[in-house]
């Protein structure tokens, strides 16, 4: 089982001209959908009211196989992100969201993976309790911890003060996964490569930065890699990292390397191959909109054929 922690909201997607229209999101939530459509047992904790957004989201985590724990849901209201999607296709948000977790939270004892980012890791008071959590985690040695930033500047506050924060949370990780634009918030004055290769030796086994147009970018114990992107007919990059992150962890659990030794052995040939597989996922949710990964079953035309949302 993979334990993700964090956020699950409702996108209202505005395209240019057109009226917004609901998506069950959260950069962790979709993590989670993204794991149980290619067919992972999955675990979600979360927080959602059990208002119409609620059973919404309800109903899009149960479809995809997803299992919330059930002391998220309250009485209050569901958090919403509004995201307007200019011409290219790329999504810039803002957001009304309450983000909490009761104290007695657990990460299940038959977690091999824990997975968080986002605002999840960074909005009080709810990111001291995820912090905590991911140190349980990383002090047991049992299940790998990943993370992804998924910088939200609307809600961080400024560089200086995120930048402390997620490296922080990157010292407790076995896996980062983090987008360029993300780094290029947080340190304009410095490459990608640059950072990465700081991070790693904070101590994860392996930082994967992606990069849109550009591909991806991987650097382990044992070595880098890069890919170029998956050619694709982008329609929204809404959820195309979350679902990236979803199928990285699917891709170290199919080779049975979903664990902290796993990472840290890894080598420079199958970190190109696992980029090519999530990259894989993240360009067949661009395909479509709004975060609606790709189930296994789609994933597997895909590598078949190779047409499936392509140019």
């Amino acid at each position: 089982m993979i334990t993700v922690i964090g956020e699950a909201l409702i996108d209202l997607v505005r395209t240019e001209g057109g009226a917004p229209v609901a998506h069950p999101g959260g950069s962790p939530a979709n993590v989670a959908v993204g794991l149980g459509r290619l067919g992972v047992p999955v675990r979600l904790i979360t927080r959602y009211g059990k208002d119409e957004y609620g059973e919404l989201l309800a109903a899009h985590l149960a479809a995809s196989g997803v299992v919330p724990a059930p002391e998220g849901v309250h009485s209050g209201s569901t958090s919403v992100a509004h995201a307007r999607v200019d011409a290219a296709g790329v999504a810039d948000y803002s957001f009304d969201i309450v983000w909490d977790l009761p104290a007695t939270v657990r990460v299940p004892a038959d977690s091999r993976c824990v997975h968080t980012g986002s605002i999840a890791a960074t909005l009080a008071p709810g990111a001291e309790t995820v912090r905590e959590l991911l140190a349980a985690a990383h002090a047991g040695r049992r299940a790998l911890v990943s993370y992804d930033p998924n910088c939200r500047p609307s809600l961080m506050g400024e560089p200086e003060a995120a930048r402390a924060r997620i490296e922080a949370l990157v010292d407790l990780c076995d896996l980062v996964k983090v987008s360029d634009q993300d780094l290029d918030w947080l340190y304009p004055a410095r490459s990608f490569r640059d950072v990465a290769d700081e991070w790693l030796r904070r101590g994860p086994g392996l930082v994967v930065v992606t990069r849109g147009a550009e591909g991806a970018y991987g650097v382990c114990r044992a070595g880098r890699a890069t890919i170029p992107a998956v050619p694709v007919r982008v329609v929204d990059t809404v959820g195309a990292g979350d679902a990236y992150t979803a199928g990285l962890l699917d891709a170290l659990r199919r080779r049975d390397l979903l664990s902290p030794n796993g990472v840290r052995d890894l080598d420079p040939s199958t970190l190109a191959e696992l980029l090519v597989d999530a990259s894989s996922i993240a360009a067949l949710t661009c395909s479509r909109p709004g975060a609606d990964p790709p189930t296994a079953a789609e994933v597997q035309a895909y590598r078949r054929d190779g047409r499936l949302g392509m140019k």
